[in-house]
């Protein structure tokens, strides 16, 4: 994607590896049963992806933080705020059933969405940021649904 440094656009489809990975495992059962054999069981189907997914959402508030460094007064206080949103959702909504979870991390991230949208707005993120967040929720998004809708 073009304007998208090398390094965040590499490292942010590298993150995908899980998904996508309990994603295809989820839909085949030989691929699930060797990844069970290799890996074990929470490497595989929509564990992977729930767990991962809960560690990524904690991880966003920490670059949103890094973003809300870059103003001050009330803005930063309130983009301090926000940025905590994502690991407070994360803790707090992660711990049912795998359909409940992966609907919630489903929510999170969309939620997670509408911040980098807001914190681009404010002029806080690169001037590439929501192209590359827009592909990334797009696949993750697509890979939670298979274990929360199939």
């Amino acid at each position: 994607m073009s304007g998208i440094p090398r390094a965040p656009l590499f490292l942010g489809l590298a993150g995908l590896i899980p998904f996508i990975w309990g994603a295809l495992t989820y839909l085949n059962d030989d691929l699930n049963d060797w990844g069970r054999q290799a890996l074990g069981a929470r490497f595989v189907g929509p564990y992977i992806q729930l767990y991962y997914g809960a560690i990524i959402l904690s991880f966003m508030s920490g670059v949103l933080w890094g973003f809300s460094s870059k103003t001050s007064g009330s803005k930063a206080a309130t983009c301090y705020a926000l940025s905590t949103l994502p690991a407070l959702w994360a803790f707090l909504k992660t711990g049912s059933g795998p359909v409940s979870t992966g609907t919630n991390l489903m929510w999170g991230f969309g939620g997670l969405l509408v911040l980098d949208a807001i914190f681009s707005y404010w002029r806080l993120t690169p001037v590439w940021w929501m192209r590359l967040r827009i592909l990334l929720t797009a696949v993750v998004l697509a890979c939670l649904a298979v274990g929360v809708y199939l």
